[in-house]
C-alpha cells in the first residue's frame, strides 16, 4: 500500500514559490538564475546557427521545386520541438549542475526560514567555492542514477504498443527524479547519502508523487521553468523539514 499524501507534496511546491520572494534568499535565487540564462542563451544561439547551416545544406541538395520549399518550415518546427524538450529537462539538469553550490546554500537559508529562524548570510564566498567539487560529485551521482533508467525507458518507447505504457512510466520516473533532485539539497546539507535519501522518500511515495508531478509539468513551460529551479530547491527543503517532523 502506498503511503503519504499527494496534497502535501503539491503544497510544498507552493511554499517554495513563496520562499524565493523572501529578501534573505533572493541573492541565491537571482545569481545562479542569471548564470544559467546567459549560458543557455549562448547554447541556443549556437544550436540555432548550427541548425540553420544544416537546413541550408539539406535544402541545397533538394531539387528547386516550389512544393518542396515548405520543408524548410517543417525543419524549423522540428527544431522548436527539440528546443522545448531541451528546455524541459536539459535546462533543469544543467541548471542544477551549474547552480548546485549556490542551491545547497539556498536550501540551508530556506530551512532556517521554515524553522522560524532568521536566514543570515554567515558563510564566506570562499567556503561556498570550497563546496563546488562535493556539490558536483553529488549531482554526478544523480545523473548516473538517472541515465541508465532513462535509457531503458527510451528503448521501451521505441516498441509499438509497449510505448503507450512506457510514456506513462517515463513521466512518473521523471516526476520521481524531480523529487529526488530537490529534496537532495537539504539531505546533502545534513550529510545523508543519496542512497539513504532514496529509501527515505520511497517510504512515502504518494507524497513524492504529489511533489514531483507538478514540478515535472512546470519544467516543460518556457519562462516558468526559469524560476522553477530555485522555487523547487526551497520546496524540497520544505518537504525535508515537514516530512522529518512527521516521523
Amino acid at each position: 500500500m502506498l503511503k503519504g499524501n499527494l496534497f502535501h507534496g503539491v503544497g510544498y511546491l507552493g511554499e517554495g514559490f513563496r520562499l524565493i520572494r523572501q529578501p534573505g534568499l533572493r541573492l541565491f535565487v537571482v545569481l545562479p538564475l542569471v548564470i544559467n540564462v546567459v549560458l543557455f542563451g549562448v547554447l541556443f544561439w549556437l544550436l540555432g546557427e548550427g541548425f540553420s547551416m544544416m537546413i541550408d545544406a539539406a535544402m541545397s541538395w533538394l531539387p528547386d521545386w516550389a512544393w518542396l520549399q515548405p520543408l524548410e518550415w517543417v525543419f524549423w518546427l522540428l527544431y522548436g520541438v527539440v528546443i522545448l524538450l531541451l528546455l524541459a529537462y536539459g535546462f533543469v539538469m544543467l541548471a542544477n549542475l551549474i547552480g548546485s553550490p549556490f542551491y545547497g546554500y539556498l536550501s540551508e537559508l530556506a530551512e532556517k526560514e521554515v524553522r522560524g529562524q532568521r536566514p543570515v548570510l554567515d558563510e564566506s564566498w570562499s567556503q561556498i567555492l570550497w563546496e563546488i567539487p562535493r556539490a558536483f560529485l553529488r549531482e554526478t551521482q544523480k545523473i548516473l542514477y538517472y541515465l541508465p533508467r532513462a535509457l531503458v525507458l527510451l528503448v521501451l518507447g521505441l516498441i509499438p504498443v509497449v510505448n503507450l505504457v512506457a510514456a506513462a512510466l517515463w513521466f512518473l520516473f521523471n516526476s520521481w527524479m524531480m523529487t529526488l533532485q530537490y529534496v537532495d539539497f537539504p539531505a546533502d546539507n545534513h550529510r545523508m547519502s543519496f542512497h539513504g535519501l532514496r529509501r527515505k522518500i520511497a517510504e512515502r511515495r504518494l507524497t513524492a508523487i504529489g511533489f514531483g508531478v507538478p514540478v515535472a509539468v512546470l519544467a516543460m513551460v518556457p519562462l516558468v521553468n526559469l524560476v522553477l529551479v530555485p522555487a523547487a530547491v526551497c520546496a524540497g527543503t520544505v518537504y525535508w523539514v515537514r516530512e522529518n517532523d512527521r516521523v
